[in-house]
């Protein structure tokens, strides 16, 4: 177990240190300069910024100097907001963007376990076929096109909720709608696959030959080994639906990390774009460890540690 646990911090750390190095160069490779606009039109304060802000130093000595400052967990000055550090802007916008974020998960793994099981125990019925429509339908619309229809038809046509901004219960149900709908059909359709497997299964029937009700067959019985495809795509989901706020929050005004990494995009705030990219890969590469020891607690034939004789 320990080994296991060590390896994998190592390979986590490896990871993170490949894309913080892609990123890097990826990004100082595009042309240009965060100072080469019609604000900083004189020669001679581009390179006083640009000295200010270590840009005038050799990549490799900037890549050192920022691996350096990123053992202190210091991400740097932002370079669009110069009064303020890429710590304080994640420290501003990323608890919005979680709460959304983690909102959505809850609300994508609750809808789409529960009519992936509803859609399994009336198969081949009204019930599963118009599931699995709203399934399909989910999973072919993008987030973005689903905000946009969600605030023509509920926010403007009907004026049951408002639009934009953060400031309420209310505010929160359309961005997590948008956000919600393709993760919750492709964990509706995971779950019932799964579910019509597991339902034919041999301890089922024993289940059933005892007499066990079948909400007690369902929750106790197949439920569990029903949602182990579930677990494996939760880190994946949880990937997409953290990088699709950025989009979904610009749509809806809400002032988590997505306004500042759009925003550093157009502005090249190199310190806000590595920062964020950081930030987040980290908190994904976490998420993925925490899904594969939820996988080996779900199915206890999976080990984290070597068999013996191996």
């Amino acid at each position: 177990m320990h080994t296991y646990l060590l390896k994998r911090l190592l390979s986590m750390l490896v990871t993170l240190w490949v894309i913080i190095t892609l990123t890097f160069f990826l990004m100082h490779a595009i042309p240009g300069s965060p100072f080469t606009d019609e604000r900083t039109t004189n020669e001679a304060i581009q390179r006083n910024l640009a000295a200010h802000y270590h840009l005038d130093e050799s990549l490799p000595v900037q890549y050192l100097m920022y691996l350096k400052a990123l053992i202190t967990f210091d991400f740097g000055p932002s370079i669009s907001h110069s009064s303020q550090t890429v710590n304080e802007l994640l420290g501003r916008g990323f608890p919005v963007s979680f709460e959304l974020g983690m909102v959505t998960l809850i609300v994508a793994i609750v809808s789409g376990i529960s009519l992936g099981i509803v859609a399994a125990l009336r198969h081949n019925g009204i019930i599963d076929y118009a599931a699995m429509t709203i399934a399909v339908f989910g999973i072919s619309v993008p987030n973005f096109v689903m905000a946009t229809l969600l605030i023509q038809q509920v926010a403007v046509n009907w004026g049951i909720l408002p639009v934009a901004t953060w400031s309420s219960i209310r505010h929160m149900i359309l961005p997590t709608l948008a956000l919600a709908t393709g993760p919750m059909a492709l964990i509706a359709r995971l779950t019932r696959s799964s579910m019509l497997e597991v339902l034919t299964q041999d301890y089922i029937r024993t289940a059933r030959a005892k007499g066990l009700s079948p909400v007690k067959i369902v929750i106790k019985h197949a439920l569990r080994n029903a949602l182990l495809p579930v677990v494996t795509v939760l880190g994946s989901l949880a990937a997409s639906i953290l990088t699709g706020t950025f989009v979904i929050e610009k749509i809806f005004a809400i002032p988590g990390m997505g306004k500042y990494f759009i925003e550093s995009i157009g502005n090249r705030d190199y310190p806000v774009i590595m920062g964020t990219t950081v930030f987040y890969s980290a908190i994904l590469i976490f998420m993925l460890f925490l899904v594969d020891l939820a996988y080996g607690v779900l199915d206890p034939r999976i080990k984290l540690h070597k068999k013996e004789g191996r």
